[in-house]
This record gives C-alpha cells, sequence and structure tokens, in this order.
C-alpha cells in the first residue's frame, strides 16, 4: 500500500485513535464473535489514548492524511505492561480502519513497532495476548514469527488472552543493534 506513514500519536490524535480502536474492536468482533458485548468500562479503556501515551508509545499509520492504523508498545515494566517474559516489550491495541482490512496497514504499524523495540530501546523481544477465538489475528501474528506461549496467558472470568512472543536474534559479532 502507497501513502502509507507511520509516526507517533499525539495530543490531537486522541480522540481519533479512540474511536479507531473502538470502531475497529466492536466491528472485528460483532463479525466473528456476536457474543462479545463491550461494556462501557472496556469502552472507555479503549478510548483513553492519552493515558495509553503516558504509559507506552503509541504509533498511528496515516493514509492520505487520515489515521487509519494505530499500536501501543510498552517498555518493559512499564504501568499496565502484561509482558511476562524479562526484558520483552508489550504490543497492545493494534487496530485498523475496518474498511481497511486485509489491505496491508498493519504491516508497516508493526514492522516500525519491532523496530522501535528492538533498535531503539535495544529489547530483546516481544510479548503480546489474543483473545481466544480470533484465530486470524493469531495467524498474523504467527506469520511474522511470534510463538505461542501458554506460560504467558491470562485468564480472566470473562475471557481467555492467548500469549505469544517474538524474541529477536541477537545481533552478529561486530553488528551495533
Amino acid at each position: 500500500m502507497t501513502g502509507i506513514f507511520i509516526r507517533e500519536a499525539r495530543m490531537e490524535d486522541d480522540s481519533r485513535i479512540g474511536e479507531l480502536l473502538l470502531d475497529a474492536f466492536m466491528s472485528t468482533y460483532a463479525r466473528k464473535m456476536p457474543e462479545i458485548v463491550y461494556g462501557e468500562a472496556r469502552k472507555a479503556e479503549l478510548r483513553d489514548v492519552a493515558g495509553k501515551r503516558r504509559k507506552a508509545t503509541v504509533l498511528v499509520c496515516e493514509l492520505e492524511g487520515q489515521i487509519v492504523g494505530t499500536v501501543a508498545i510498552f517498555k518493559p515494566g512499564a504501568l499496565d505492561s502484561k509482558a511476562w517474559i524479562k526484558n520483552f516489550a508489550d504490543l497492545r491495541h493494534l487496530a485498523v480502519d475496518p474498511r481497511l482490512h486485509g489491505k496491508g496497514v498493519a504491516k508497516p504499524l508493526l514492522d516500525r513497532a519491532e523496530e522501535i523495540v528492538k533498535v531503539e530501546w535495544k529489547i530483546d523481544g516481544i510479548c503480546l495476548h489474543v483473545r481466544q477465538g480470533v484465530g486470524g489475528v493469531a495467524r498474523l501474528y504467527e506469520k511474522r514469527g511470534f510463538v505461542r506461549d501458554p506460560a504467558g496467558d491470562i485468564r480472566n472470568p470473562e475471557v481467555l488472552l492467548e500469549a505469544y512472543f517474538l524474541r529477536f536474534p541477537p545481533p552478529e559479532k561486530g553488528e551495533s543493534q
């Protein structure tokens, strides 16, 4: 996809990102898992992009000047990080405008997130969680090299979040990270 620009989110983006997250998550689940209903607390969490930016790096994908995708990455030890492996970042809230699903918007977002974690932060890898039953999302990550790890699963009364991780290879001798 041409014309895509990835950048860090700014305060003036918060409202648009929050609505994108809500729209993407709710429309995806409405189609694939209609039994899932989001309560007001979950909707508020998705919309709280300012709070997320205080704890994590939030990236956006712009297409023709419009925000069409987002993802958040939390450093190891950050407040609300769900990473279970030492020195791993936590990747959360990947969302793409539902009209652009399958058009390649997630790839540059994930490429940039991985670059930040590996090159800029010099972190060993990335942890993430996928709601059980959302196989397409799990396959997206598996195609990028993420591996399923039940040791990191999060079991809530209403949902099982399945854990995945991507370990970066160590730099070659003489190669700086």
